[in-house]
């Protein structure tokens, strides 16, 4: 990409989006299409046609989906298949349309099977069932991925993927209910030490002083910074023409990339830290009666740094950074 190339990054206002349209703005990219979700409704085939046909983007970045944990799939499991499906066939037939030179599609970890050996690798994809908590969302995100190899393999198109584990950052929801674990950690943690100081300040005795997590605590999770993330998705979009056709469009191998670090830490463990970058000083409980969900989820980067490229960033460093923005913003997470 040319740092005067017209980029065009669906879901500039999301967690994903804002960190990549950061990373790209640090180097030195300038022409960045960054419409408002309510500026243009990607689900609308027909608004997307006239936005490409006026904008005429020169490389597409599709980091717009819905998301949420595993309360909100469960909840809303309609939503999130028929919204994402419908985001990316509009986008990615656009981009085709339009002679986008490449573009690049955000998938998730949750794409391999829940019983995948561990580390997953890329040639995992489709050789198990699925975590069925998330089954809908998974199947949209696995949908987009093999659209952009059919178009790759029909139209010779360069549409590829990167597959992100579990992100977090700044701009990630801290909603109660319908967040990740990571950030709704990081705000229960907040308002238990918040409710302890005051239950202090008016000596009210024999209050709970205590934070519940659901499960025993023992899985195991990886955890990406976000701003990691979104320098991996800058780095293959700018990969020499010659390796990104060799290793991205040499079908039948995969024409996506698994991002994260290679290292999980339990949930109990994550607890811990986020609890001391907190300062939250009461008990941390764990309610076994609750579901622990799929027991280890770890990505093989192995790919990724095959190609030069992995994360740098520490676990305990992005926390901290997350709850320095959690503190700055939380005026916005109220209800």
């Amino acid at each position: 990409m040319e740092k005067q190339s017209k980029i065009f990054v669906a879901g500039s206002d999301g967690l994903v989006g804002s960190a990549i349209v950061r990373r790209l703005q640090a180097g030195g990219y300038t022409n960045l299409l960054t419409p408002e979700i309510d500026e243009l409704d990607l689900a609308d085939p027909q608004t997307v046609a006239v936005f490409f046909a006026a904008e005429q983007p020169e490389y597409v970045i599709l980091a717009a989906a819905k998301v949420g944990g595993i309360h909100a799939n469960n909840t809303y499991p309609a939503d999130f298949i028929y919204l994402n499906l419908s985001i990316q066939n509009t986008v990615i037939h656009q981009a085709y349309l339009h002679g986008v030179k490449r573009l690049l599609f955000l998938g998730a970890s949750c794409i391999y099977p829940k019983c995948a050996s561990q580390p997953m690798n890329e040639d995992h994809l489709l050789t198990g069932l699925l975590e069925p908590t998330n089954e809908p969302y998974s199947l949209a995100k696995i949908a987009g991925l093999k659209m952009c190899e059919s178009y790759n393999r029909q139209y010779g198109t360069q549409f590829v993927a990167v597959m992100p584990t579990n992100l977090y950052g700044p701009g990630d929801n801290f909603h109660p209910e319908n967040s990740h674990v990571l950030p709704a950690l990081i705000r229960r943690f907040h308002e238990a030490k918040l409710s302890s100081i005051q239950n202090s300040k008016l000596r009210i005795q024999n209050s709970p002083d205590e934070v519940v997590v659901w499960g025993t605590g023992t899985p195991m999770r990886e955890f990406l910074y976000v701003d990691d993330m979104a320098d991996g998705c800058v780095f293959v979009m700018e990969l020499d023409d010659a390796i990104f056709a060799r290793e991205l469009l040499n079908y039948p191998e995969p024409c996506f990339v698994n991002l994260g670090t290679g290292v999980d830490v339990t949930i109990r463990a994550l607890a811990e830290t986020i609890k001391e970058v907190v300062g939250y000083e009461g008990k941390l409980i764990f309610d076994a009666t609750k579901p622990d969900g799929t027991m280890r989820k770890l990505l093989d980067v192995s790919r990724a740094k095959g190609l030069g490229w992995e994360a740098r960033g520490s676990l305990r460093d992005g926390i901290e950074k997350t709850y320095q923005w959690f503190l700055e913003n939380q005026e916005s997470f109220r209800k």
